[in-house]
């Protein structure tokens, strides 16, 4: 047993005054006790005499003496006079004697002490010790396969654990064991911590090797979990090969049972479901162990390129054996119009027994291996794109598909120049199946956790890719080489037409499709990315946009060649557009061409809507709709400026001319920013790059602010129609200015006017009237033929124009105004006002510096000195805001009064 299971009691005496018990036995209290002068009687308090004699009583003979007490002796009594003083020596003896037994005494309580808490800590230190002699037992069997690796029976392993810190006194220790286990057998030594300085008693330096042997323990966990988790995929992988082979060989044997074999490869299919699992799980806990994982994916694999191929043939066979696909020789083109096939039953509602369980059993088997395959590709792609590569079609809906497609190609092929009749046959089939998929295949689905798939919607993609694989593949090849033979020979042929036919048919398709995919309950706007791809015929643009900008071409020609001659025709630009076009209620009085306009822009746009990607979309609006706005409002320009050049807007004609070319260009700006707050708008512009159907994506490194996207993708063209509107409103108002202008220059010049009185019987000056008549016509025919937003522009211009004419050219002109022409001009300036009270209840408010002028030219004198002298805060106090204090002194000064 260890040295430290021999416990000495605290409670043992440390000083013997009688003869050592033979209970304590050889302790190392009896020890000291007995190594204490045992003749000598331990009673300080006797005197020294009585003392001296007892001691002398019971001293020794003298050759029982050491040579070091005799020598002492000799030195000390050599001589009769040194016997004499004999009892002063015993004396100092004596002392000397007492003294050490009080040190004596202070060390035994010292030891006392020590020994009691070190008999504490004893009783620790067994506590921990049996900790941890449980804890080597438990690794007893991992310590072994270090021995076997290094053909060794002997095992060591050196475990420090620290154990206890004291820190009642400044001088704290920690102490720590180590210790050895060989053979279970276990050999103890202290390493003691005083100071924190650390010493290793065995000598062997094991304290520097625990680092690495703890690194070593570690490192053979490891290797076991490893070698566990290896042994457990070798196994696994071992059944998924048993299995499949023995697929193989009852699908050799001919005399095989059918459901033996679908039995076994559901077997491999669960198998490789728990070794998916567990290549997850190891996946995420241990990633370093990546070639064990690719190792067993390879394996997998290879399996799995037997199991596939396998599922699926028997599938196929399946299909034959109940009659799939359907027979379509009964079809004729009268009947493709027919709402059911009453004459070919649906083989998949008429199996019944052991045929429908072998078909469900195989139906579900494809859905599981399915799944799978979409677990391990979820797992291998982990950190990348993975929806991208998850979601394929399903299985087996393509092998329902495909036989279908192959006996329809039998058709499409008489019908090449009758593609209607293809487009009908294929939305017959997709029609009347479709029911079937979610009442009998979407519970097989649903039961294989396939999550994500919808039975009806696979069918319906499965079908109408079929269709564009085939336009692509057969149709749209025809129609390109002739389309290239008309580019080379100059002659006009029917491709165009022919091109334009099978879009419309297309987009027909589409729209007859739609229905059938949200009768699942499922909005195309919500759908996972890449879906409407799939449920659109036009989705063979995709792979092709060079058809796309072909497409464009022609549709953006055959749109040119219908609205050149509308635009072209008179008519149609003084006839007003009829009904509300737009959801507001405001009267843009626009002409009839620029409805026409935005009816073609509009076929443009529903012809587009049903292309499956953002991308495509924009690009081709940008490739048709934006020339025909630009050629839209070139023609806008052009009238305009044949308007201006013939009489630079002088006659009614050409001002009526260019009104209603700004109402079209405000009813096509509304028009564009209504649309652009469409959804369908919005995402297209998010969409737009430099080049057409380049993303924003796409275009992050160019010069391009990233604010200007998402401004609509008809944002520039908003911006020029609005920039060609205030360019013309504002030529209109400067041409009425410069007539006003001109027609009012005498009554300007008349500076007498203003110190005489009015005219007999007039109220307002002759030379103002006729201005005043001009002014009015013209925005008459300006009110008559513009709308009132532009109209409202023109009159406030005007205003503007006008008061600042008559502050420049008469009250800063250093005119003198005296009481009669302050009246005079009071006069003039209502009659002016009077024009614009037509459409403003107080029209002196746009007349800022006439109104103040003349509010000045009213006041009495001092009021007018006391404004003056007050500067600017008093004028604002008299209603003086518009005018600096120099305008108003120079007013002021001109100010004449008579009385």
């Amino acid at each position: 047993s260890p040295p430290w299971k021999h416990r000495i009691s605290p409670s043992a005496p440390l000083c013997l005054s009688s003869p050592p018990n033979p209970e304590h036995g050889n302790s190392l209290f009896t020890l000291l006790a007995l190594s204490s002068f045992p003749h000598r009687p331990n009673f300080p308090w006797l005197d020294p005499e009585i003392r001296l004699k007892w001691t002398l009583c019971k001293v020794s003979p003298l050759s029982t003496l050491s040579t070091s007490v005799s020598s002492a002796l000799n030195a000390k009594l050599g001589t009769n006079h040194d016997l004499t003083q004999a009892p002063g020596i015993v004396a100092e003896f004596l002392t000397q004697c007492d003294d050490l037994e009080r040190n004596l005494v202070h060390l035994n309580r010292t030891l006392e002490s020590n020994l009691a808490s070190y008999a504490s800590f004893s009783n620790r230190i067994g506590h921990l010790f049996g900790i941890v002699n449980s804890k080597l037992t438990d690794l007893g069997s991992s310590v072994c396969l270090r021995s076997s690796v290094s053909g060794s029976h002997q095992c060591k392993v050196s475990i420090l654990i620290l154990i206890f810190s004291s820190s009642s006194s400044s001088s704290s220790s920690s102490s720590s064991f180590v210790f050895e286990f060989v053979h279970e057998e276990y050999w103890f030594y202290l390493i003691l911590f005083l100071c924190g300085n650390f010493c290793v008693i065995d000598g062997e330096g094991l304290g520097e090797e625990l680092p690495s042997l703890a690194k070593e323990v570690a490192r053979v966990e490891a290797v076991r979990a490893y070698a566990e988790v290896a042994s457990k995929l070798d196994n696994l992988i071992g059944d998924i090969e048993d299995a499949v082979s023995s697929t193989m060989n009852k699908n050799l044997r001919k005399d095989s049972s059918a459901q033996n074999s679908e039995e076994t490869r559901m077997v491999a299919i669960k198998t490789l479901k728990v070794t998916e699992d567990l290549l997850t799980s190891v996946t995420k806990a241990r990633p370093q162990w990546a070639r064990l994982v690719s190792a067993v994916d390879h394996r997998v694999d290879r399996a799995l390129a037997i199991l596939r191929p396998q599922a699926i043939a028997d599938h196929r066979a399946l299909l034959t054996s109940f009659g799939w696909p359907p027979s379509l020789s009964n079809l004729t083109s009268s009947s493709l119009d027919a709402r059911k096939s009453s004459e070919v039953p649906n083989p998949l509602f008429t199996m019944h027994g052991d045929l429908k369980r072998r078909y469900c059993e195989n139906f579900f088997a494809l859905c599981r291996l399915q799944e799978l395959q979409r677990q391990r590709k979820s797992r291998q792609l982990e950190g990348h794109n993975r929806e991208v590569a998850l979601h394929q079609p399903l299985w087996a809906i393509e092998e329902l598909v495909i036989p279908v497609s192959v006996a329809c190609q039998r058709h499409f092929s008489k019908w090449i120049d009758k593609p209607e009749f293809i487009f009908a046959l294929v939305y017959k089939i997709t029609r009347d199946y479709v029911d079937s998929m979610d009442e009998l295949l979407q519970p097989l689905v649903d039961e294989a956790m396939l999550t994500g798939y919808s039975c009806k919607e696979e069918w319906i993609s499965a079908m109408v890719t079929s269709l564009s694989t085939y336009l692509a593949k057969e149709i749209f090849p025809i129609y390109i080489g002739q389309l290239e033979e008309e580019s080379v020979t100059g002659i006009r042929s029917q491709a165009r037409t022919s091109w334009l036919h099978l879009i419309d048919l297309m987009v027909s398709f589409d729209n007859r499709i739609k229905p059938l995919v949200e009768q699942s309950g499922i909005l195309l706007s919500l759908l996972e990315d890449g879906t409407p791809r799939k449920i659109s015929s036009l989705s063979v643009f995709c792979d092709r946009p060079d058809w796309l900008d072909m497409w464009a071409e022609i549709e953006l020609d055959d749109a040119m060649e219908k609205l050149k001659p509308e635009i072209d025709e008179e008519r149609n630009w003084t006839k007003k557009v009829q009904g509300a076009d737009l959801s507001n209620s405001d009267d843009y009085k626009s002409p009839a061409v620029s409805s026409i306009t935005f009816t073609c822009l509009s076929s443009l746009i529903e012809r587009c809507r049903l292309l499956p990607t953002v991308s495509l979309r924009s690009r081709f609006l940008r490739l048709t709709s934006t020339p025909v706005i630009k050629f839209f409002l070139d023609c806008l320009l052009l009238r305009c400026q044949e308007a201006e050049g013939l009489t630079a807007l002088t006659d009614d004609d050409a001002l009526i001319k260019v009104s209603n070319s700004v109402n079209a260009a405000h009813y096509s700006e509304s028009i564009l920013k209504e649309w652009c707050e469409d959804v369908f708008f919005l995402e297209m512009g998010l969409d737009q790059g430099e080049h057409p159907g380049e993303s924003v994506a796409e275009n992050i490194g160019s010069e391009v602010p990233i604010e200007e996207y998402g401004n609509g993708i008809f944002h520039e063209e908003i911006v020029k129609f609005e920039d060609f509107r205030t360019q013309w409103v504002e030529k209109i108002t400067i041409v009425i200015l410069r007539g006003f202008d001109a027609r009012c220059r005498d009554y300007i010049k008349n500076r007498r006017q203003w110190q005489e009185k009015s005219e007999e019987g007039w109220t307002v000056s002759q030379t103002l009237i006729g201005a005043l008549d001009y002014l009015q016509a013209k925005m008459a025919v300006i009110e008559e033929n513009l709308n009132r937003v532009d109209f409202a522009g023109i009159w406030r211009s005007l205003a503007a124009g006008v008061d600042k004419l008559i502050f420049n050219g008469i009250l800063m002109s250093n005119v003198k105004f005296h009481e009669e022409g302050v009246e005079r001009f009071g006069y003039d300036v209502e009659v002016v006002w009077g024009v614009f009270r037509a459409w403003c209840l107080r029209p002196e408010g746009f007349f800022p510096k006439v109104s103040e002028s003349l509010k000045l030219l009213k006041m009495e004198k001092d009021q007018l000195e006391d404004s003056l002298k007050g500067g600017q805060k008093r004028m604002k106090e008299n209603g003086i805001r518009h005018l600096s204090v120099a305008e108003v002194e120079k007013i002021g000064k001109n100010r004449v009064y008579t009385k």
